[in-house]
């Protein structure tokens, strides 16, 4: 018998028409694990949501997207990293969503030699590079390079002190080592730094101990909806400082769970957020406003989310490497794996929904201030910062 996940792939795949290609004699097959349920469903759909705008040809070569939902479980994604390797013979890996997932499939993907674009964000996916890690690329921003401005926002706001509150995983520890860091250079003071589950049902504990020691501001370390409990539980416990919260919120979905408690919020968010509201010189916006209108002709209007185009940007990073691995093997053999790899490594000014990439050996997220943009929540909306 078929399990769900099953079913379901086999009918997306079906109804994006990619079944042709299946005994097509060059197929490259794609293997996507994405956090489509649990607390990182807010992330995982949208992304999943765009395979169907992914290339369905590159080159002479058909494209097979094959497409599993790990339920934001670390254990679930390694274990459908290695069917989608050993069984499906995949020759790239997209995943997973969220950090500790996508960190313990790297010695997976390092055993087999299959390079992986991981659409999670600590930068602790691709750094520091080594022999394993050499594998490995990532779509979204670095912690460091948005903990830089939100401390760049602080410091020119006046802020001096400022209590943190991040997800007890990989996720929230690299944002405390990066905004550490950051807010160090700044002369900001952390006045303390509490953790809590992803799951978590109540945080007041740890919001009483932030608010003890004063601080002028409070940045939440989380991503999706879970990110929006801290929030609320601040709002509820009378706090009036200026509240921050990462990029790993920027979808409707967090709008909608933290409603006017997180009114206000500052954060830092790659600029297809706000792709409207760039001015039209920057070369982001058209290629963010494509995507947009793709994505919502399929799914309605205001559905779309910077997910979404994280995993999109996974399809332009492998579709702009591929034509390239194309003239060194054939899919399928471990010659194309190797110059698959290669080809994005060498990826030079190419312009994605969130950025402009320029991959090198030693970065393998390729993204520079152009990147990110500062916005705010006000009236329920994005708003751009100058």
């Amino acid at each position: 018998m078929l399990s769900r996940s099953r079913i379901t792939l086999i009918a997306a795949t079906f109804v994006a028409g990619f079944g042709a290609s299946l005994a097509h004699a060059d197929t490259i097959k794609v293997g996507i694990t994405l956090s489509a349920t649990g607390p990182a469903a807010s992330l995982g759909i949208p992304e999943r949501n765009s395979v169907p705008l992914f290339p369905k040809k590159i080159g002479n070569a058909d494209v097979q997207y094959i497409v599993l939902d790990d339920g934001s479980d670390t254990g679930r994604a390694v274990a459908n990293t290695r069917k989608l390797i050993d069984e499906d013979n995949v020759d790239l890996i997209i995943g997973s969503t969220v950090t500790p997932a996508s960190l313990q499939m790297i010695p997976v993907v390092v055993e087999k030699k299959v390079p992986m674009i991981a659409a999670a964000a600590s930068g602790a996916i691709i750094a520091p590079m080594d022999e394993n890690k050499r594998w490995v690329f990532k779509v979204p921003q670095n912690d460091g390079l948005m903990a830089d401005a939100i401390t760049a926002h602080m410091a020119k706001a006046g802020i001096k002190t400022v209590g943190f509150i991040g997800f007890n995983d990989a996720y929230g520890d690299g944002w405390l080592a990066e905004f550490t860091r950051s807010a160090t250079a700044k002369g900001i003071t952390i006045t303390t730094a509490e953790k809590y589950g992803r799951a978590d049902t109540t945080v007041t504990g740890q919001i009483l101990k932030i608010m003890a020691t004063k601080p002028q501001a409070v940045l939440v370390a989380g991503s999706g909806t879970p990110a929006a409990l801290p929030a609320k539980t601040l709002k509820e416990r009378g706090y009036t400082g200026t509240m921050y919260q990462t990029h790993g919120v920027a979808n409707a979905e967090f709008l909608k769970v933290g409603g006017k408690d997180v009114e206000g919020t500052y954060l830092p968010s790659g600029p297809f957020l706000v792709a409207d509201q760039l001015p039209d010189s920057n070369p982001i916006k058209a290629v963010a406003l494509d995507y947009t209108k793709q994505y919502e002709v399929v799914y309605g209007p205001g559905t779309v989310s910077t997910f979404g185009a994280h995993g999109m940007d996974t399809a332009r990073l492998f579709g702009a490497a591929a034509p390239v691995a194309l003239t060194h093997g054939k899919p399928g053999t471990p010659e194309f794996r190797a110059a698959l790899r290669d080809a994005l490594e060498g990826l030079r000014g190419l312009v994605v929904d969130h950025g402009v990439v320029n991959m090198s050996p030693t970065d393998h997220n390729g993204f520079d201030e152009r990147a990110r943009v500062m916005v705010q929540i006000v009236n329920g909306a994005w708003k751009l910062q100058p």
